[in-house]
């Protein structure tokens, strides 16, 4: 790994450096003082923009699709009444396993495989729906999405 990164390392530095202004960008775009927790895959998702830009979870079909996928399921699990019918821990901690199992089922069906997404299923289960959530993670995989499309030609596998 060192010969690698003797050989490129400007692309090492010049793919930390977009990632962090990338990731800096975005933050200042989206709100994130409610919900912490839905940006940490979206940092996730910007490793794997920048540092596996050419792996198949970096492909705008994957990055889209995956979080599309994690939003819905999280948002569907938080909207599940089962704390009617068990203890409230046991019903809270099996819907937020559900979430997550159930959109890594959808995104390996649809072949939008992304792991990040899966921390967006999480996320979104245990914050709940909101609108200000939705259009967090819409900008989020959009912005990276195109990010990903305009550096793509000057992007390499750093891994």
């Amino acid at each position: 790994m060192l010969t690698e990164f003797r050989m490129y390392w400007r692309h090492y530095v010049f793919q930390s450096i977009a990632a962090t202004l990338t990731i800096f960008t975005l933050l200042l775009l989206v709100s994130i003082q409610e919900k912490p927790v839905i940006i940490a895959s979206i940092g996730a998702t910007t490793f794997i923009v920048f540092a596996m830009p050419g792996y198949i979870t970096a492909q705008p079909r994957n990055l889209i699709g995956g979080h599309l996928v994690g939003m819905f399921c999280g948002f569907g699990a938080s909207n599940i009444p089962l704390e009617q019918l068990l203890p409230y821990h046991f019903s809270h901690s099996l819907l937020l396993a559900l979430a997550v199992g159930v959109s890594i089922f959808i995104m390996v069906v649809t072949d939008t495989e992304h792991p990040p997404a899966a921390g967006t299923a999480l996320g979104v289960a245990i914050a709940g729906f909101s609108l200000k959530i939705t259009m967090t993670i819409l900008i989020s995989i959009a912005f990276l999405a195109s990010v990903h499309a305009l550096f793509k030609h000057k992007l390499r596998d750093l891994t």
